[in-house]
């Protein structure tokens, strides 16, 4: 009777077993196949790590600095057009005819002119292009000297980037600042210092300029002797004269807020003060010098200007940082407007020397015989020295420097890097100065890619690389390193490549 249910006992296990041995099959199977995937997402997540570090270091720059601006980059960025389709029609070395900028404006004497203004800033389109708005008095200084080691290969020598057209829209840096500047003051009252080997490129761009208001000087000898030395002439020509220095490769954004703060500083100007324009800083740059804000001066011609505490020079990381927090501190750009009675007082004062031999010069400039003669007997033994330390820093400790906040976008271009930042791109795309036919990329982020010598460059999985191809030339270098070209330039130099400089 107990055979049957025994006989059951022994038959439900065996029934059992080939269950429960799919289980723990089907089981380790899916084991197996999670192990796989989070072994390939680890894969994908190294890769993408590696692929983003140098985005990270941008993104925990801008952490760091509490200050969040429109591209956590220096200055501004070109707004970025939504097509790929985009081709640049232009070089980007300018030897095409430039055509003249100013023309009479219908029914006007043909001393009028009106202003057509700057491609490259953001009121291109809308800006005053009758308004008349000249300033009585005001003379523009146009410094435009390199020597073409920054942007090197793209820029040379004989060929700074002045003359380029870095944004490809059809006006070169020294271009977008005579557009800039002109509503103003005029042609007859712009003038441009430059070194003898860029006088017919500079000429060639700039039709309107007058050629008695082109001012060479022999060598370079850094912003204060070219700065100094068109204060001089111009003194002889209108002793009440207000100049105002504006560097010829740097990148403004903002027209209208541009010539509302140098109208600002021309009326603090006149109260014989130094006065520079101080921009917003948008991150704890390195790489500019830093001016300390001190108390309003109470104008109510010039409600934003403030007397200059002091100057600072470029600062460490963390020091930039605890400039900003305060809030206290705008970059330097190395603008000024002032009397030149007043700039040639204050030479006088700190650098008789100096002073002297521009005087000396500008005494007889418009006798050509005797210029060259002089120029080649006191131009070398002038003191090489910026308008910074020669003047500005000392007579801010006295109190006779003042300075106009600005909010307008500023850059000075000063490596590869920050001219990437002022260039089109679809996202996560390298910038590309050029013909974008000419590059091919898979898998690559940020960069910037110069195809000069007109073939194809192709890359694959390389991030914020700098590749700059010309027909004699080609740099690879990092957008993090870019600031260290000029050491390649050196190298250059002292390997005997001097054709290619």
């Amino acid at each position: 009777m107990h055979s049957e249910p025994l006989s059951q006992q022994k038959v439900v296990p065996q029934q059992q077993n080939p269950s429960v041995e799919a289980m723990f099959s089907t089981i380790l199977g899916a084991l197996q196949t999670s192990n796989n995937h989070i072994t390939e997402l680890r894969r994908e997540c190294a890769e993408l790590k590696m692929a983003n570090a140098s985005l990270e270091r941008q993104f925990r720059e801008i952490q760091y600095s509490m200050w969040n601006s429109r591209n956590g980059t220096p200055g501004f960025m070109t707004p970025a057009p939504p097509s790929p389709q985009l081709r640049p029609k232009l070089s980007p070395f300018l030897n095409h005819h430039i055509p003249s900028i100013t023309t009479s404006a219908p029914d006007t004497p043909a001393s009028t002119f009106y202003h057509r203004p700057s491609p490259l800033g953001d009121n291109a389109v809308t800006a005053f292009p009758f308004e008349n708005r000249d300033i009585p008095g005001f003379y523009v200084v146009i410094p435009a000297g390199g020597a073409g080691t920054r942007l090197w290969p793209l820029s040379r020598e004989n060929h700074p980037k002045f003359l380029l057209d870095v944004t490809l829209k059809g006006r070169s840096l020294i271009q977008a600042t005579w557009d800039r500047l002109l509503p103003l003051t005029s042609a007859a009252r712009t003038t441009v210092v430059a070194g003898p080997s860029h006088i017919k490129s500079i000429r060639d761009q700039l039709p309107d300029l007058l050629p008695t208001n082109l001012f060479c000087e022999p060598g370079p000898k850094d912003s204060m002797a070219a700065i100094g030395l068109a204060a001089a002439i111009l003194a002889q020509r209108d002793p009440e004269a207000i100049i105002g220095s504006f560097a010829a490769d740097h990148m403004i954004s903002g027209d209208d807020a541009f010539l509302s703060a140098v109208a600002e500083a021309v009326q603090v100007a006149r109260n014989d003060y130094l006065v520079t324009i101080g921009i917003a800083p948008s991150h704890p740059s390195t790489g500019f010098g830093y001016i300390r804000l001190g108390d309003s001066l109470n104008m109510a011609q010039a409600p934003n200007a403030r007397i200059v505490s002091s100057f600072k020079e470029k600062p460490d990381a963390q020091t930039a940082a605890q400039y900003i927090r305060t809030g206290n501190y705008r970059w330097n750009a190395g603008m000024f407007v002032t009397k030149a009675s007043v700039l040639l007082d204050l030479l006088k004062q700190y650098k008789p020397e100096l002073s002297d031999g521009l005087l000396e010069i500008a005494s007889v400039w418009d006798n050509e015989t005797e210029r060259q003669r002089v120029l080649e007997e006191v131009w070398p033994e002038l003191e090489k020295i910026p308008i910074d330390n020669a003047v500005a820093e000392p007579a801010a400790a006295a109190g006779r420097v003042a300075v106009v906040p600005a909010t307008f976008g500023w850059d000075d271009v000063g490596d590869f890097s920050s001219l990437a930042e002022l260039l089109p791109a679809e996202a996560n795309q390298p910038r590309v100065l050029g013909d974008s036919h000419l590059v091919l990329t898979e898998q690559v982020a940020g960069g910037i890619v110069v195809p000069g010598s007109g073939r194809l460059i192709a890359c694959l999985g390389v991030d914020d690389l700098v590749i700059v191809d010309m027909p004699d030339t080609l740099l690879v270098t990092t957008r993090a390193r870019s600031q260290e070209v000029k050491r390649l330039v050196k190298k250059t130099r002292e390997a005997g490549w001097r054709q290619l400089l």
